[in-house]
Order: C-alpha cells, then sequence, then structure tokens
C-alpha cells in the first residue's frame, strides 16, 4: 500500500470490504443486494475535516491505475477530486455533517443507467466520463434561497425551468471515455487554475476552462445509488439492485498538490 494510500479513511457499509488482492492492488468490494440498502465502498482523504481544511488546491496532479468488475456497475463509481456537495459519507454513517453546497468537482465518474447527471442537453449524462462542474462562491450563499424552490421540482413545467437556471450557475464540461473500463488504465487528471486536463493511457482525453473552485478532497468509491433530473423536468433519486458481487481495483495511487 503506498504511503498516501495508508493515511485514506475508509467507509464501508454492512458487507462491503477493502482488501488487497495482490502486491499493490486495492479492491473497494460491494455484496450482490436488493435496492432496500445503501451500500458503499469509499477511500477519501477529508471524512473529518471542514470543507475549508480540504487538502488540494490548484494545481494538484492525480493519478491511478483502475479497473472494474463490470461495464455498467448498478450505481456510481470513480474516483477524483470534489467538495462533498452532500455530506455523503453521512450515509455510511462517519464523517461530520456539513451544510449543503453546490458541486466542485474534477473526477473520472462511471454512471449505470437509470443514472442522468448533466443540466446540460448538450453533455453525456452516463456511461464513462471524465467531467468537471464549477460552483463559484456566491452559488452556496444563494443556496439557501434555493432549498425554497425545491417543491417545485415536482411540476415538471416548473422542474425544467430549474433546470434550465441551474445550467446557468452551475457550469460543467464532460466528454465520454474510450476505454473498457473492465480492463486496466491509466488515469490521470491535471487541475490547474485555468485548466483541467485528463488522460488515459496517456491520450488526452479533455480539456476544459470549466475549473473547480476552492479546495477539494480525493475520493475514491463504488456505491449503489443513482441521481436522474432529465431534460423533461423529472427529477428522481434512489438505490440500485445487484445479482452479483461489484468491485473495483487501484493501484499505483499518486497526488501531489502546490
Amino acid at each position: 500500500m503506498s504511503d498516501y494510500l495508508l493515511g485514506l479513511q475508509p467507509s464501508l457499509t454492512a458487507g462491503a470490504e477493502l482488501s488487497e488482492t495482490s502486491s499493490g492492488v486495492w479492491r473497494l468490494w460491494l455484496p450482490a443486494g436488493e435496492a432496500k440498502r445503501y451500500r458503499l465502498a469509499q477511500l477519501d482523504d477529508y471524512s473529518n475535516l471542514s470543507r475549508r481544511r480540504f487538502l488540494h488546491r490548484a494545481p494538484t496532479a492525480l493519478s491511478l491505475r483502475a479497473r472494474a468488475s463490470a461495464v455498467d456497475i448498478p450505481g456510481t463509481w470513480g474516483f477524483g477530486l470534489w467538495n462533498d456537495p452532500f455530506s455523503m459519507g453521512r450515509l455510511a454513517g462517519g464523517g461530520p455533517v456539513r451544510l449543503p453546497a453546490p458541486p466542485n468537482t474534477a473526477w473520472f465518474f462511471f454512471a449505470s443507467p437509470p443514472n442522468y447527471l448533466t443540466l446540460r442537453d448538450d453533455l453525456p449524462a452516463q456511461g464513462s466520463l471524465a467531467a468537471t462542474f464549477q460552483s463559484p462562491a456566491w452559488v452556496s450563499a444563494l443556496l439557501p434561497l434555493g432549498l425554497l424552490t425545491l417543491p417545485l421540482l415536482a411540476v415538471p413545467p416548473a422542474a425544467r425551468l430549474l433546470r434550465r437556471l441551474g445550467h446557468r450557475f452551475v457550469r460543467q464540461s464532460a466528454v465520454n471515455l474510450p476505454a473498457d473500463p473492465t480492463g486496466w488504465h491509466d488515469y490521470r487528471l491535471d487541475w490547474k487554475a485555468n485548466r483541467v486536463s485528463f488522460q488515459v493511457d496517456g491520450s488526452n482525453i479533455l480539456e476544459t476552462e470549466v475549473v473547480p473552485m476552492n479546495r477539494l478532497g480525493l475520493v475514491i468509491w463504488i456505491d449503489n445509488q443513482y441521481l436522474s433530473f432529465t431534460p423533461d423536468g423529472r427529477l428522481s433519486y434512489g438505490l440500485l439492485a445487484s445479482l452479483e458481487q461489484n468491485w473495483i481495483e487501484i493501484s499505483e495511487l499518486s497526488i501531489s498538490s502546490e
């Protein structure tokens, strides 16, 4: 286990495991199960920190090798940098309670149907993605007012309007990855002050000026949840069943921040 990986904190729901399958190769593993229970296996470096104390800011470079047990693992998985907008670690029974925040991310993100995770109709919403979100600080200040509009999400015409407004405030970039995630691949992202670039197996996949703001934390995870906000204004969230065990494996993790 690398020195940096030794410093990461695991979050594991009942039945989930973290194990070393061979020298330097670590598996995050979820059991099979029905859609009644949340399942999560996660490693991160921010579990007990407030957002203002998250460890990483631009410029930061992250690289690792990874593979997954299946192309469409029910739910989501991935690795990268984010601001933990909804304190997801609490779903596994750990971590501090943080106020909700708009997303700031730079990561490799893998989402099975019925996930639909974009506010822009011209960007991919599921599958294997390299993606960023950018939310300026003033959006956080408006978030309490935005919470008052939540009942409108149950009304499709109003939800479509809110989705378009969200696109104006929260910038995104995303591209589908060409690689089969069940094979070993080298993933790298470079987060600079004015640009984020992504590489898979040494080939440039995405360069974007949609750059996350403020400090971010490292997260590596696999879970069985979905979130969908489709162009027709239908918002849904839930858990997905899996008939078999699912896992991701990682090795050669390296991260450097200045």
